[in-house]
């Protein structure tokens, strides 16, 4: 007799901030939840956004009040369960002769901005005179400056981390955690969802789960989610590219974040202060190309240099000045016509009633409002299932790394090891769960050395990264764990050492820690601008 297939209440396809929020809701109220991602989690849409905590000012253009308020009530949840890593955020929109929205335009939707955001701890907007901005930003163009506008949003410097704590939410609460496990089949008795096979990606293996609902959260790539059910599908994601180029501090940097129209195509972008450098973006281009394999274009480079370089005339950045390029596919629902910049940012949850009974696909989302998607998935599944589940719980209560911080902040200071830029690093990294790392430290020496000269990087973060972060491979450690592969350096130096101590952990053989330092290689040179 055939064993009886493990047996779950959802699962969830696609391991970035929707689907992690999803797990985390879903779990939390009761439901047996596993989660899936063919490579690790937050490798896709969500790890190439702008990083920003916003309510999503462009929107109020396109009369999406409803997105704005919900988004700036999301940011506000954010401070609240996620403070070390989500911070206030001062940007400035300077205000040039000649572009589409001037002042007065600009001044409306400040102020509609700050009536939104009702009962928020930031302060409201103010307009400054040229003389003003120029004064506080010598840096900044003054050809054709008539005033500027400044208002506060909020910065997750690691999007990675955000979702990483999702998961380990969610999986304190009971959710079986499955990356580097590709789906490839979701199978159907009578019309219904039965169960899912997928592969773990590690070995090779091949597994199957019982399911009663799945959730098809794969952003860009739900539609290839949906090749694996038995019936014809309609296309659910028309989504478009987005680049960002990241530059080291320049001269006449500005102090701020600035949100600037573009001369080129009038459409707003980002220069931002983060994480040591600046982040430069984003394009807005339709794609329908491979989305295993995207890539900043020359041109869409090109058009992020220039337009930098036109507001900030000092800086004369070039190709040369990037230190590398991230570029992504934003998950928007199909459109075949209209202009990029008018397809709604509205999440949709879509019962897939007509493929199966108990399949959803999730298109669309903001990293701002992935934990009220959760919460709305969350219930359409005990609608559609006809559950009594407790209400969400996940406006209120903290993350995992927001909890016990300053026990965290002493017992890192108490590192011998360790700089002051190091605690700070770690703290702005790990929260509260940086304790854990220094348990680790205290109970082995050659973990509690620092890898790097600056002493930041502590070794016992990386065998923290495998046994406590869900880590397999190196890229994951150094990408999605430490962060270092975010540095402007992109954390090469210390790769070596990074290598031995996981090597040591997960058992590898010189081969495999070879294979391992490759494809970490790999992974780098391919955001790095020829």
């Amino acid at each position: 007799m055939a064993a009886e297939l493990p047996r779950f209440d959802v699962a969830v396809i696609g391991a970035g901030i929707n689907g992690a929020g999803i797990a985390r809701d879903a779990a939390m109220r009761g439901l047996r939840v596993a989660i899936f991602d063919k490579d690790d989690m937050c490798t896709g849409c969500s790890w190439i956004s702008s990083r920003l905590i916003h309510g999503g000012l462009r929107y109020l253009e396109y009369a999406e009040i409803p997105l704005v308020y919900e988004s700036l009530h999301e940011r506000r949840n954010l401070r609240i369960t996620a403070p070390h890593l989500v911070e206030p955020l001062r940007i400035c929109l300077p205000i040039y002769k000649g572009a589409r929205r001037g002042p007065l335009l600009i001044r409306l939707g400040m102020i509609a901005y700050d009536l939104l955001s009702i009962g928020k701890s930031l302060p409201n907007h103010e307009m400054l005179s040229s003389d003003e901005i120029q004064e506080e930003e010598p840096g900044l163009r003054s050809d054709g400056l008539r005033a500027a506008a400044r208002y506060y949003d909020a910065q997750v410097a690691f999007a990675e981390r955000l979702v990483l704590e999702n998961l380990i939410s969610a999986h304190a609460a009971g959710a079986s955690v499955h990356i580097h496990s590709e789906v490839t089949e979701i199978r159907l008795n009578e019309g219904a969802v039965q169960s899912l096979v997928y592969t773990d990606r590690t070995d090779n293996s091949e597994h199957e789960i019982a399911v009663d609902m799945v959730v098809n959260a794969g952003g860009p790539w739900v539609d290839k989610v949906l090749e694996g059910v038995p019936a014809t599908v309609a296309r659910h994601i028309g989504g478009t590219k987005g680049s960002h180029i990241i530059v080291n501090p320049f001269a006449g940097a500005p102090r701020d974040a600035f949100y600037v129209e573009a001369a080129a195509d009038g459409r707003p972008f980002f220069i931002i202060p983060w994480n040591g450098q600046y982040l430069i973006g984003t394009t807005d281009i339709r794609y329908d190309g491979d989305l295993d394999t995207v890539r900043a274009s020359d041109a869409e480079v090109d058009y992020l240099l220039a337009e930098t370089n036109r507001v900030f005339p000092q800086a004369k950045l070039s190709k040369t000045s990037i230190n590398y390029a991230y570029a992504g596919i934003r998950p928007l629902p199909y459109q075949d016509k209209g202009p990029e910049s008018a397809i709604t940012r509205k999440h949709i949850i879509k019962v897939n009633e007509d493929v199966a009974k108990g399949l959803i696909s999730i298109i669309g989302g903001k990293l701002t409002t992935y934990r009220s998607l959760a919460e709305q998935t969350v219930d359409k599944i005990a609608k559609l299932k006809r559950l009594k589940l407790p209400a969400c719980r996940t406006g209120d209560t903290l993350l995992p790394g927001a909890q016990g911080l300053e026990q965290a902040e002493r017992q890192l200071r108490d590192m011998p090891a360790l700089s002051q830029e190091g605690v700070k690093r770690l703290l702005s990294i790990y929260g509260g769960r940086a304790a854990k790392i220094c348990d680790l430290a205290q109970d082995d020496d050659q973990l509690a050395r620092t890898l790097d000269p600056a002493a930041t990087v502590l070794a016992a973060e990386v065998v923290f990264a495998v046994r406590s972060e869900f880590a397999k491979t190196l890229a994951d450690i150094v990408y999605r764990r430490c962060m270092l592969g975010l540095d402007n350096d992109q954390g090469r130096p210390l790769y070596a050492a990074i290598a031995d101590i996981a090597a040591a952990e997960l058992c590898w053989d010189a081969s495999e820690k070879n294979r391992q330092l490759d494809a970490l290689l790999e992974f780098s040179d391919s955001l790095r601008i020829n």
